[in-house]
């Protein structure tokens, strides 16, 4: 076995955590890096999770499940697709119930709030000058719920924002957010498409 095949495959067991029952054994993990700049408009950018597609409108993406969105410099907006939402609850500090910044082992799955409520510093948790994690569920092509997670990077104000990557478990399952040294290390090994578990 190659020394790559060998870390990717330890660092997908190790940092990925993912929660589905006895149907674990043959999850995927997908993870879509976009590095796309949110822009500060009633616009924003709509993703479509399932195939990593981005556009400027609903209309130019089609399946689309999230939109951050917004042309205030405190807080972001999140427009969802039916049956998706973002996860909701006070985040890394926060003090309201909102989109939450959600810190590292946070698990996205069945049992989270899920909503499409502003995010912003005081309400979600969300901090400046750093990189923030949000949870969502969606419904895949076929109709079926899926749980995933994403990385946004804020810049000065709420305002400036990038959404760096979006990442989904593929069978229903739920997903826990790893640490940055593990996103990191596994996008190191070539990860960044689809990631078999064992």
């Amino acid at each position: 076995m190659k020394m790559q095949n060998k870390l990717a495959r330890h660092l997908g067991l190790a940092a990925i955590a993912v929660v589905t029952g006895t149907a674990a054994t043959h999850a995927t993990v997908i993870t879509w890096n976009l590095n796309m700049v949110v822009p500060n408009n009633i616009d924003g950018l709509y993703v479509n999770v399932e195939t990593g597609g981005t556009g400027a409108t609903g209309g130019a993406i089609a399946g689309w499940d999230i939109n951050p969105y917004g042309a205030s410099t405190t807080t972001m907006s999140w427009f969802n697709a039916t049956g998706s939402g973002m996860v909701q609850g006070l985040g890394q500090g926060g003090t309201t119930s909102a989109t939450a910044s959600l810190s590292v082992g946070s698990l996205v799955g069945a049992a989270s709030v899920f909503g499409n409520t502003a995010s912003s510093p005081t309400a979600g948790g969300w901090m400046l000058n750093s990189v923030n994690y949000f949870g969502f569920k969606f419904l895949n092509a076929a109709g079926q719920v899926r749980y995933g997670y994403g990385s946004m990077t804020m810049g000065a104000t709420m305002g400036v924002r990038t959404l760096n990557f979006v990442a989904f478990e593929d069978n229903g399952g739920g997903i826990s957010v790893p640490a940055p040294s593990a996103i990191a290390l596994l996008g190191l090994a070539g990860l960044a498409g689809r990631r078999r578990r064992d």
